[in-house]
């Protein structure tokens, strides 16, 4: 039977394993409340873009504005009298030099005048510091993304040390991303910085080729695996932050026998193939069991059973049966 070979060869093929990877924004912000309240205002919607300091909530600061108002009273009452003292100390140091007032007077002046300055100044420091607060009743983004789910409504009363705390919403830059891979304890010693990473959709298809950059000193004591990063180039339209896909880390590539595809067959949960061996001048089909490592292109790698320069069947195989004469049409 006229049959077409290939000689087998050896190619770099992959050591690798497959995880589940979870990308991640390296800017990427819970936004919480840091007053107590009740919202009154809700400007954004999730899925909104929103740029840097652009308002996204508002707590209701009525209370807030009548203690800045009353921090305001009383800065302008102690810098009326720190004033009024400013210029009796002056005058009284005056009268003092001239010997027309005693020490104890002039002292008596300079402690006035101490303490109001002391007054006006921590008056001063306390309406800046309730401005300051009042500031934090309207929430804006930190950075530009996107803002994520709003689980509150207007009327809710929201608080810095709620149990849980009070999530107000989310916001995700969606660029510079990362994907987070935990690498199990046993593969501790083969895992380090520079490992090639294929990251891949749920369908396995291949997503992009990138490089481990951050390998974790610590393992993680509920996963019991290393946290190594990845970052991710793939455009936002295809990724987001926290979704799942697949990271097929590469260990090592190992020269190892390969044969294409068509040369394997399955009967019985075995795999072979046939290999055209001489014998006495003739060609005879030889069936070989052999052991299937990962896909390379269109090809398969073989752990076992097969050696380079070995000349495999690729055409006819479902016609052959062991040891039938073959005649070569090329390979």
């Amino acid at each position: 039977m006229p049959v077409r070979t290939v000689t087998v060869s050896l190619a770099p093929v992959a050591q690798a394993s497959e995880y589940v990877a979870t990308i991640k924004s390296r800017r990427s912000v819970s936004v919480e409340p840091m007053v107590p309240g009740m919202l009154t205002q809700i400007r954004v919607k999730s899925g909104d873009r929103v740029a840097a300091g652009q308002v996204l909530m508002q707590i209701d600061p009525r209370m807030q504005n009548a203690a800045v108002e009353a921090a305001r009273a009383t800065e302008r009452q102690k810098k009326a009298l720190y004033d009024f003292n400013k210029v009796e100390i002056d005058r009284q140091k005056k009268l003092f030099d001239a010997g027309i007032t005693s020490r104890d007077a002039f002292d008596q002046a300079q402690q006035a005048f101490d303490n109001t300055k002391a007054d006006y100044e921590s008056a001063l420091n306390l309406r800046k510091t309730q401005e300051e607060q009042l500031a934090y009743y309207t929430i804006r983004a930190p950075f530009a993304g996107v803002a994520g789910d709003v689980p509150v409504h207007i009327g809710d009363y929201v608080a810095p040390m709620n149990n849980p705390p009070s999530i107000l919403t989310t916001v995700d830059e969606n660029k510079d991303l990362e994907a987070y891979i935990y690498i199990p304890t046993e593969r501790a010693g083969q895992v380090r910085k520079g490992l090639d990473v294929e990251l891949m959709d749920n369908s396995g298809k291949l997503l992009e080729k990138t490089k481990i950059d951050f390998l974790s000193a610590e393992v993680d004591p509920t996963l019991q695996g290393i946290l190594v990063k990845a970052p991710v180039h793939t455009p936002l339209e295809t990724l987001r932050t926290a979704q799942m896909i697949k990271a097929r880390v590469i260990w090592s590539n190992t020269p190892m026998a390969v044969v294409p595809v068509l040369a394997v067959m399955r009967q019985g949960g075995q795999t072979f193939v046939f290999v055209a061996q001489e014998r006495g001048g003739h060609l005879f089909a030889m069936q070989t069991a052999v052991t299937l490592g990962d896909t390379v292109e269109n090809s398969y790698s073989v752990t076992a059973g097969l050696k380079a320069g070995d000349k495999v069947i690729v055409s006819g195989t479902q016609f052959l049966v062991n040891g039938m004469p073959v005649i070569p049409l090329g390979g």
